[in-house]
């Protein structure tokens, strides 16, 4: 099963974390940020008006807001401020029941010359915009902090805000195969995922119906005006791209900038959304071995084979799973944990490297690289408890995505995707079977977004984004109509932090309002 996906940005922290794997057996790598994890997001999209909190046109109305006390920062450390939002848990009903909603802060660094608070979520769901600001504020440039609060936020069901929690230790499921061969291994991951549902559904009766994006768009509207803006101005990634375009079509008055980065098309069904991405991480395979077969300096070169080299790797992983030695780890890398591993070192160029090394130590028998990858990307810390990212990520998507209710259906899928997607096509077929079992209805629905009367908001779209392909983000452009789309040519997940020329544009238009071209290319 995968897990949320949250903006790759500037990959330094975790390339350090993983290379202390190569060079210094005896040390585990560090717990990454929020900024540098990484996984799949689902499309979350608009919900109905059988959900709870929205209206009748399937997305959350934007009267009757519930009045919000101001954010009482209090000192938490490192520079920051911390406050808790209390907010609705059902919209629709505001006074039964509340959620709490963490931010941070990092203040202006020029109070004098102030614009306001930039929000930003760097993707998921279950990805923590806490930890993005607090373990990644040097990822925003010096002009940014100058003038605008950061303030991250946990969405509701996440890590410091009223969270969910479904099974304690995700070890026995992290272990299982994505690719099911025979019926006893598709029983396992059917089995797996019942439990999973089972579990969500007993441990949280009185949060569970109340985690879609639409909920946490009308929340964002509450942080707007907690944090004292008129207008909101925001930068999301990712999935903190559906927030958005939910916002946008939700409160297109309440806008003053919102720029979108890897971009998600919510007309898209769940069946759609997975085919995307399919596709587009099989793209980016090929893209890798063909550079690590043309570069004799790629560890796992193989003398230029390395579809050949890669596919036989895998399929002796699959039969006999290999230790971590340099980590010293009890656990067996097999293909669940080494599938995990390649699909985020997909994420970013950066750690093509990383994955090249992973695959020849692999080879030679060792498993540790490999795990050291595929463990953030799953939210298993050092210490080998689990983070609620997955727990969030899974309840945000059986709640937001119509789902079939019959195992069928997603082998179908499997088997349709296996001509254009061979690598991929099982894992993420399957990847949402939890939501067969799923105890609460999908309250969504596929639909275009236009917010004719919101800003000019920037989209910005990779041409060779796995998780996001650079179409959803052309989508969304063509749908949203004040929109302008910029062009990142290249490889990995999202643009900002990536191109230069990305960054000098959305800071110019988040600073100035200074809208760029739209069709603008950058690499």
């Amino acid at each position: 099963m995968l897990r949320s996906m949250s903006w790759p940005g500037r990959a330094g922290g975790l390339r350090a974390a993983l290379l202390s794997v190569l060079f210094a057996a005896a040390c585990a790598p560090a717990e990454p940020s929020a900024s540098q994890s990484t996984g799949l997001p689902s499309a979350p999209i608009a919900t109905s008006s059988a959900g709870p909190g929205t209206a009748a046109g399937g997305s959350p109305s934007a009267t009757a807001a519930p009045t919000v006390k101001p954010a009482r920062w209090t000192d938490c450390g490192g520079g920051f401020g911390c406050a808790e939002i209390r907010v609705p848990r059902d919209y629709a009903a505001p006074t039964e029941g509340y959620l709490n909603i963490s931010i941070i802060r990092a203040a202006s660094t020029k109070p004098a010359e102030r614009i306001g608070s930039l929000l930003v979520n760097p993707g998921g769901p279950g990805g923590s915009g806490v930890e993005f600001v607090r373990d990644g504020l040097s990822l925003f440039p010096k002009e940014l902090r100058e003038r605008f609060d950061i303030v991250g936020f946990d969405p509701r069901g996440v890590n410091s805000s009223t969270a969910i929690r479904c099974i304690d230790n995700l070890d026995g499921h992290a272990a299982l195969d994505p690719s099911p061969d025979d019926a006893a291994e598709l029983d396992a991951l059917v089995d797996s995922a019942r439990e999973y549902a089972d579990a969500c559904a007993s441990r949280n009766e009185s949060t569970l119906a109340y985690l879609s994006t639409d909920a946490v768009a009308r929340d964002l509207d509450q942080l707007r005006a907690a944090v004292g803006d008129e207008q909101l101005t925001y930068l999301g990634f990712s999935y903190g791209t559906l927030i958005g375009a939910v916002y946008a079509e939700a409160f297109p008055g309440r806008i003053r900038a919102m720029a979108l980065d890897g971009a998600i098309d919510p007309s898209l069904d769940l069946e759609a959304f997975r085919t995307g991405q399919a596709k587009a991480f099989e793209a980016a395979l090929t893209t890798f071995l063909k550079d690590c077969a043309k570069r004799t300096s790629c560890a796992f070169h193989e003398d230029g084979r390395t579809v050949r080299a890669f596919d036989t790797l895998m399929a002796s992983i699959e039969k006999a799973p290999i230790p971590a030695l340099r980590l010293s780890d009890p656990r067996m890398v097999g293909p669940g944990l080494a599938w995990s591993a390649v699909l985020g070192a997909l994420y970013s160029k950066s750690y093509w490297p990383i994955l090249g090394t992973a695959l020849s130590q692999a080879k030679d028998g060792d498993g540790s690289l490999m795990l050291a990858i595929s463990d953030p990307f799953r939210g298993r810390k050092p210490n080998g408890s689990y983070s609620n990212m997955q727990d969030a990520y899974v309840a945000n998507v059986c709640l937001d995505y119509p789902a079939p209710t019959d195992v069928a259906t997603f082998s179908g899928w499997a088997r349709r995707l296996n001509d254009s997607a061979p690598h991929f096509a099982d894992m993420l077929a399957y990847n949402d079977l939890i939501c067969a079992f799923w105890s609460v209805p999908a309250q969504g629905r596929p639909h275009t977004v236009s917010a004719p009367d919101a800003p000019p908001i920037v989209i910005v779209g990779t041409t060779g984004d796995p998780a996001t392909p650079y179409q959803w983000s052309e989508a969304l452009a063509g749908q949203l109509v004040s929109s302008v789309l910029i062009t990142r040519q290249g490889e990995g997940h999202t643009g900002y932090g990536e191109s230069e020329c990305v960054e000098d544009a959305v800071d110019a238009y988040l600073l100035d309002l200074d809208v760029p071209e739209d069709g603008l290319n950058c690499r």
